[in-house]
């Protein structure tokens, strides 16, 4: 096992891609566990812009080495959770 620090290693095989796309059918990608420096720059864009435009998530995806997919989620689920805080 690789020294990941506890982190889960995903097992591989033929149908598993690899972890940013789900094994098999029905499968799950793995929770993705964001840095305190990515939440940290989630937080100040949402601040700033509660929803974001394709370009913006694309420029954030880029600077922060995640997927659009990750970021479009964070921000989705973000603002559930002001909902449910007001």
């Amino acid at each position: 096992r690789p020294s990941g620090a506890g982190q889960p290693v995903p097992e591989e095989g033929p149908e598993c891609p690899g972890p940013e796309e789900p094994c098999g059918r029905g499968g799950r990608r793995l929770r993705t566990a964001f840095s305190a420096e990515q939440i940290s720059t989630l937080e100040s864009s949402f601040q700033r812009q509660q929803y974001l435009g394709a370009a913006e998530r694309r420029q954030l995806a880029g600077r922060m080495r995640l997927s659009e997919v990750q970021i479009k989620t964070w921000f989705q689920n973000r603002r559930m959770k002001l909902k449910r805080q007001l």
